[in-house]
């Protein structure tokens, strides 16, 4: 077996911000993004894109807390073809460690329903459901779960 690809993770910046948005609608398929409301979010948030060999394999989001919250939102996305192979667990450190340097201790993420990977990823690191929601435009429901 042929050892994982190392994983480059980085900032979005004008050169990265379409993979971001591309690796956000193919997991969000319910919630496409344009690429004007991906800028707004990432003068908001925290965006980053990961390449393994030169190929998108996911992106990720970390709302900081606001208002003196210790509530961080961090979300990590993997592309399906990247999966189960460690690359969501680097992601998801490298956003925690963000998260944490912002002053979060307390963690919420957010899941399309019927992604069950990431749904099972999220429940394997600790966090357990505290919210549905279905967005004004239809689809199916977000959840969003915590842990501390």
């Amino acid at each position: 077996m042929s050892p994982m690809p190392r994983l480059r993770i980085a900032p979005v910046t004008d050169a990265t911000i379409e993979d971001w948005r591309r690796a956000h609608n193919v997991i969000i398929p319910d919630d496409p993004l344009a690429l004007d409301e991906v800028r707004e979010r990432a003068g908001r948030n925290h965006l980053e894109v990961a390449y393994a060999d030169g190929e998108l394999i996911g992106c990720s989001t970390v709302r900081p807390p606001r208002d003196g919250s210790p509530v961080a939102t961090v979300i990590v996305r993997v592309l399906p073809a990247h999966r189960r192979r460690g690359y969501g667990e680097e992601m998801y450190a490298r956003s925690l460690a963000h998260a944490r340097a912002l002053g979060a201790s307390v963690f919420e993420t957010v899941v399309l329903a019927s992604n069950t990977d990431g749904l099972r990823f999220a429940e394997s690191h600790g966090f357990t459901e505290v919210d549905r929601y279905y967005p004004p435009e239809g689809g199916g429901p977000f959840i969003t779960l915590s842990r501390s």
